[in-house]
């Protein structure tokens, strides 16, 4: 469902995109937002900027400081990964200073809270960088992954896994709330602490799997997992199908191909394997441990399918802070809008744009809608590319854009768009293998709402003046172009050529009527 369809029916002047939210003073607040996420793995640091509903990386650091490594057998943090790790929250305070952010906010989960030195490493890093951190016990880091989720997609459902270096957490999510949530010291550090070798640790898995699916009842539906041990195994995933689009975020996998490329990881050398998916050898020395888990619990809950979520805590300590009516926004459209606001020539266009090409897609679901929507919003925003090359970067901005709520197949059906927003035709470009993640249904429809828009913008004109009107009757094949006086100095020989493409597309005739 679009998710600015409630808040639209309020507000008709603005029809199904909804008042924009870019300027509201509550929005404007969560523009640039500083989060320190210090795990059992790794200690890092992420500002927020941009779209508060789909914000963009302004800055992502990470160092990997195995705090949680021997916690198991000593009970204590790691001494030299509590030593980078200080060195770490130094740095990232001294940047948050010099950008001018309000303060920093900084949590710590599994191995702070377990650890007997966690209160006094919690003081050190008080006292000498001034950095206050929250540690949350289990079902909160549970519940703040499952936002993190919820962030990037509005109306998800299914069970949240997040796993981290000392535990694994297990959320709900449904009709936008976070539902049940438990922890578990599931995370690769302790299961490498296990003595009597993979059988021992796979019994402990198994056992402990058993007891969560108890307390949580049964998932059948979307399993989304959380965690850099579950990006790094999607990425040999993606190495062994030989995945045409590296971008993580929504990428999907079968409880099939899981245990395909468990059986893959098995059977190759862990060091090439690394190399080839661009795995570091610190996160690849977890994977053994990591898809044992990952194994059992697919095959305990047994998800109708399995999808990748790079938001995770951090997102959803950003997500906490949002009013309810920013959450209810849908991400695309709201970062979509804010790159218009930002980069487009004539900032607005794109709704008169989309309001303009709809006669073509009466017919189309609200999924398509929406992306037809993000379409023209962005169909101007690449224009300081190269002529020669803007097609390209159009496709390329898109498909690997930092944009929440797009399946893969939906970032290409955006990216082919666009292109033919700029060139007619597609053939003998680096992007072909891409557009195998759409049928040829969906890849003429995307050529359609191209051509579309490449023919809408020579209509361009101000906000407030009548650019002309579509009709299209799929039966008679005939496309009409209702075209104002005041219109009719921008219907030239190119404007021409562009209808007559956009009908060859539609298989049509065209038909021009001018109107004084």
């Amino acid at each position: 469902m679009d998710m600015n369809q409630n808040v639209a029916s309020n507000i008709p002047s603005w029809g199904t995109f909804g008042k924009p939210l870019i300027d509201d003073p509550e929005t404007r607040d969560l523009s640039r937002v500083g989060v320190v996420d210090i795990g059992s793995n790794s200690v890092r640091m992420v500002i927020f900027d941009g779209a508060a509903r789909s914000p963009a990386y302004f800055f992502n650091e990470k160092v990997m400081c195995e705090l949680g490594a021997g916690l198991s057998e000593t009970g204590r943090l790691n001494p030299s990964g509590r030593t980078r790790a200080l060195a770490a929250l130094r740095r990232f305070q001294h940047l948050a200073t010099d950008l001018g952010l309000p303060g920093l906010h900084a949590v710590a989960t599994a191995a702070v809270r377990e650890a007997e030195d966690g209160p006094e490493f919690c003081e050190q890093v008080k006292a000498e960088t001034g950095l206050s951190i929250s540690v949350i016990d289990g079902a909160e880091e549970a519940r703040l992954s499952a936002q993190g989720v919820l962030l990037g997609w509005p109306g998800a459902y299914g069970l949240i896994c997040d796993i981290g270096g000392s535990s694994m957490e297990l959320a709900e999510i449904g009709d936008g709330d976070v539902g049940a949530c438990v922890t578990s010291p599931l995370g690769p550090l302790k299961l490498r602490d296990i003595k009597g070798g993979r059988r021992a640790r796979k019994a402990h898995i198994k056992h402990t799997i058993e007891t969560l699916r108890d307390q949580m009842g049964p998932q059948r539906d979307r399993l989304f997992l959380v965690g850099g041990s579950w990006r790094a195994f999607a990425r040999l995933d993606m190495l062994r199908r030989g995945y045409p689009l590296n971008v993580l975020h929504e990428y999907r996998m079968t409880t099939k191909q899981v245990r395909e490329t468990i059986k893959f990881i098995e059977k190759n050398d862990v060091d090439k394997l690394r190399s080839q998916a661009g795995v570091s050898s610190s996160r690849m020395a977890l994977i053994p441990y990591a898809m044992d888990v990952l194994a059992r619990l697919v095959r305990t809950f047994k998800p109708k399918d399995i999808a990748i979520s790079s938001y995770g805590i951090r997102e959803g300590l950003l997500y906490e802070q949002m009013p309810q009516i920013l959450r209810d926004r849908d991400p695309l459209i709201e970062a979509s809008r804010f790159s218009e606001a930002k980069d487009a020539r004539l900032p607005g266009f794109g709704r008169h744009l989309f309001d303009f090409v709809m006669p073509l897609f009466r017919s189309a679901p609200p999924a398509r809608v929406r992306l037809i929507k993000a379409a023209c919003l962005l169909h101007d925003v690449s224009w300081r590319a190269h002529p020669d090359y803007r097609a390209e970067v159009c496709f390329d901005n898109v498909t690997r854009a930092n944009l929440g709520g797009l399946k893969h197949s939906e970032r290409v059906y955006i990216g082919l768009a666009l292109q033919h927003r700029y060139r007619n035709k597609r053939e003998g470009n680096r992007f072909a293998p891409l557009y195998e993640l759409l049928d040829e249904r969906d890849q003429k429809q995307a050529e359609i709402l191209g051509k579309a828009m490449r023919f809408g913008a020579m209509l361009w004109m101000q906000n407030d003046t009548a650019m002309g009107h579509l009709r299209f009757y799929p039966k008679k094949r005939e496309l009409e172009l209702l075209l104002p006086a005041a219109a009719k100095p921008l219907f030239t020989e190119v404007a021409e050529a562009r209808l007559n493409s956009l009908a060859n597309a539609l298989k049509s005739q065209t038909r021009v009527i001018t109107r004084q």
